[in-house]
């Protein structure tokens, strides 16, 4: 589910960078992005 996500919700079905460091480089902003996300999402959650 989490891949699908990236693909889906923020657009990763095309790398824009080329070359392999491009392509990871893209990959680990984006996996970040998503880790941002949950992370806010859980600390808005009521304990």
């Amino acid at each position: 589910m989490l891949f699908a996500h990236l693909k889906r919700i923020l657009k990763l079905g095309r790398l824009r960078l080329r070359g392999p460091n491009g392509a990871k480089d893209e990959f680990l902003l984006a996996a970040n992005a998503q880790n941002l996300r949950k992370l806010a999402r859980w600390s808005r959650s009521p304990p």
